[in-house]
């Protein structure tokens, strides 16, 4: 793939620039500068996304697309986990098959699980760096196959576990994120798929909606939305086999209604459809400060705010939507493992300007934020005259009653010793 010549120059240079390396760099005979540029941005990327990865020496990096794709290490971890959960000890007696393997990560922190692993990848070049990799990381019982998805299901007597994470370009390079649109064409798999495997588990864009994944999958038993500092990453639809439903006792929960996981980094939310449904009715009481001033600010993180579950936040919560769209959350007390990010209000102000001038003070920097209001946070930076960073955070948003007001913050606070913590 690359020889020695060229790996040991992407070792000696994987901290320098790779722009200006390509520009400067005199690589000498026998080095393939390309090929080491490749190297170091791969290693440069894995750093942050796969840390694993990156402190093992030996690793061949894919070209910068398949980089852009593969799973972060935070969420192949989490996904694994998953799989551990739902399988039990079933795991370590059976098979697991990626079918669109990619460059590998999701499978690598997958495989161990399972006395058997198969990896599928039907670019050739892929399959070749993946099949190096597994060795230097010394998974055992990977088996490696350039073949197709539908071709390697069509052979499956069965499986533990298949996995799956279709491609969301199109012949184009383009990204699609309708599932209908990805390949393989898992919806035309399903039926086969679910013949052959006790557990399916899908990577799909977080762009999808989940409602609309779970109808179009049917059967989803638990749905997963996956975020990372805060940033959503992925949507993972995971769907048991009825004989696999069946046999798990200590679950006995409505296994037609999928258990929503809103995961950012260490902290998990989780609902069903159902709670949702009686919320919606009209059964949630919350907590209604008299002023939102020194009360505190909830704000959901990604994951939440992707699932749409405010009914189901406020009630489990005792917490209070400022206004219907704003998304944002207020109580008298302090709420120890909110899911998502939590401030302390000191002040609030109207949008007059003599009030903002006065609640402001001698603040000249604030961390700004928008939510339902009729300017974005540059218009309003600009309006306010306040430079970014700092302290203070001012949310700019819709009360209940449609007025436009903003909260003034603070972020790392002690809990005030009269406030009870839930």
């Amino acid at each position: 793939m690359i020889n020695q010549s060229t790996i040991d120059f992407a070792l000696r240079h994987r901290l320098d620039d790779p722009r200006k390396l390509a520009l400067t760099a005199k690589p000498g005979d026998g080095i393939d500068l390309i090929a080491a540029l490749q190297q170091i941005a791969g290693w440069q990327a894995a750093r942050r996304k796969l840390p694993s990865w990156a402190a093992v020496d030996g690793i061949i990096y894919p070209p910068h697309l398949a980089m852009e794709q593969c799973s972060s290490e935070n969420t192949a971890r989490y996904k694994a986990r998953v799989a551990a959960r739902l399988l039990g000890q079933a795991a370590g007696n059976g098979i697991m098959y990626d079918l669109t393997g990619g460059f590998g990560v999701d499978f690598s922190f997958l495989s161990p699980l399972f006395a058997k692993a198969v990896y599928v990848e039907q670019q050739e070049d892929l399959a070749e760096i993946a099949r190096h990799n597994f060795a230097v990381l010394g998974l055992k019982n990977a088996e490696v196959h350039c073949s197709t998805a539908a071709e390697i299901l069509h052979s499956i007597d069965h499986a533990a576990m298949i996995y799956l994470d279709p491609a969301r370009r199109d012949t184009h390079g383009g990204r699609t994120f309708a599932l209908a649109d990805c390949t393989p064409d898992v919806l035309s798999m399903m039926n086969e798929l679910m013949t052959k495997t006790d557990l399916l588990m899908i990577k799909l864009s977080p762009m999808l909606d989940r409602h609309e994944v779970t109808r179009q999958l049917n059967d989803v038993r638990e749905l997963h939305i996956v975020s990372v500092r805060n940033e959503c990453k992925e949507i993972v639809p995971v769907l048991l086999s009825s004989a696999r439903d069946l046999s798990r006792d200590r679950d006995r929960r409505d296994c037609s209604v999928p258990a929503v996981h809103c995961v950012n980094d260490d902290n998990e939310f989780v609902f069903t459809a159902t709670s949702e449904v009686a919320h919606i009715a009209g059964q949630v009481q919350v907590d209604a400060p008299n002023t939102v001033a020194g009360s505190f600010l909830y704000v959901p993180n990604a994951s939440v705010m992707k699932a749409g579950c405010f009914d189901e936040i406020a009630s489990r919560y005792c917490i209070r939507p400022l206004s219907a769209n704003s998304h944002l959350f207020i109580s008298p007390r302090f709420i120890k493992d909110f899911p998502g990010r939590t401030f302390r209000i000191t002040a609030v102000s109207s949008m007059n300007k003599r009030e903002l001038r006065k609640t402001l003070g001698g603040i000249r920097q604030a961390n700004i934020a928008v939510r339902n209001f009729p300017m974005t946070v540059e218009q309003l930076r600009r309006r306010l005259g306040l430079a970014d960073g700092g302290d203070n955070y001012l949310f700019a948003t819709t009360n209940d009653n449609g007025e436009h007001i903003v909260l003034l913050c603070r972020k790392n606070f002690p809990p005030a010793k009269d406030t009870n913590e839930t």
